[in-house]
């Protein structure tokens, strides 16, 4: 059954986006706001900065 067909006999159940789902397209799934992509990837974030600060805090140990 074709999705205009499914719907002229109410049998789509698909829920409406919800949230800024429904205002941003690119905030879909594995989308790419700027905001979704914070949330994601948060803790890949902390982990960088982490290795950063302690190569930073090695290389000022040389010197």
């Amino acid at each position: 059954m074709g999705l205009e067909k499914a719907i002229a006999s109410g049998k789509e159940h698909r829920k409406a986006y919800r949230g800024c789902r429904a205002w941003d397209p690119m905030c879909r799934n594995h989308g790419g706001c700027t905001y979704c992509l914070k949330s994601r990837t948060y803790r890949t974030q902390k982990e960088l900065e982490k290795i950063r600060f302690s190569r930073d805090d090695a290389e000022n140990e040389k010197n």
